[in-house]
């Protein structure tokens, strides 16, 4: 299957509602009419719904305007996640309104992970899966570096799910230096699983790191018995996901209030 409707179907039936269903221990969900609002003893929220919110005008703004409230009363920012095929489609205007900020578009794009196993030969460069403290760590700097944020949350949650099979992180690395990072993390209950990061450092791009470790993860969730595989990419790695055969099938969009 690499038609985009079928593939951002089976997205919204699968991937879309564990952003609300599977969840790390601490959480919990209140559902206010069409959207699900989650949150942590002491982290940002996140708020997120289906493609259809059936509701608008002066209702919608007046539902956004309660989760907004819900965490400022807490202290907490929240995310209101977005995505481009949603309706109304007046609601990142209506977001804006209500004080929240874009944090950057960005497109989904999926692909079948079976097709996207072809091996890539690298020149001195070798690819393994991390779980020292001591790698985590080395792995978020280059994070950081690449992107140009910090990522302690991402040292936390490595650390945290270090015994979970369900989040891998994978590094490539050249005489004991991390060049580039990566993780994927399979969606239990679903087909699907996300691959995120892939940040690789400037000095060392152009050289096919990137695909690699795409086809590294991919190969191993052919093995644990996942079909699609999803990525909300840059403008930077959209072309060469779509060149490996992945089908952009629409945008995500954050939304975030902070106190």
């Amino acid at each position: 299957m690499t038609d985009a409707a079928a593939l951002l179907r089976a997205f919204d039936d699968q991937a879309r509602p564990a952003e609300w269903t599977v969840l790390d221990p601490g959480a919990t969900v209140h559902r206010d009419g069409p959207v699900f609002r989650v949150s942590w003893p002491r982290r940002s929220g996140f708020v997120g719904g289906p493609p259809d919110l059936g509701v608008s005008g002066a209702g919608l703004d007046e539902l956004i305007a309660r989760q907004r409230d819900f965490f400022a009363e807490r202290g907490q920012g929240v995310e209101w996640k977005t995505w481009g095929h949603d309706t109304p489609a007046d609601l990142p205007e209506r977001l804006l309104a209500a004080g929240f900020e874009s944090e950057g578009r960005e497109t989904v794009l999926i692909g079948l992970a079976e097709e996207m196993t072809a091996p890539v030969e690298l020149d001195g460069i070798d690819l393994r899966e991390v779980t020292d403290e001591a790698d985590v760590h080395r792995l978020a700097a280059t994070a950081t570096e690449v992107f140009g944020r910090k990522h302690d949350w991402l040292v936390d949650r490595l650390i945290e799910k270090k015994d979970d099979p369900n989040i891998v992180a994978v590094v490539a690395e050249a005489d004991g230096q991390v060049v580039s990072s990566s993780r994927i993390e399979i969606v239990p209950g679903t087909e699907f699983a996300g691959l995120w990061g892939g940040g690789t450092l400037r000095e060392w791009r152009g050289k096919g790191i990137y695909r690699a470790l795409v086809a590294h993860r991919a190969r191993m969730a052919v093995q644990r018995g996942i079909k699609y595989l999803q990525v909300d990419a840059s403008e930077d790695s959209r072309p060469i996901l779509e060149r490996l055969g992945f089908v952009a099938v629409t945008t995500t969009t954050g939304y975030v209030w902070k106190p």
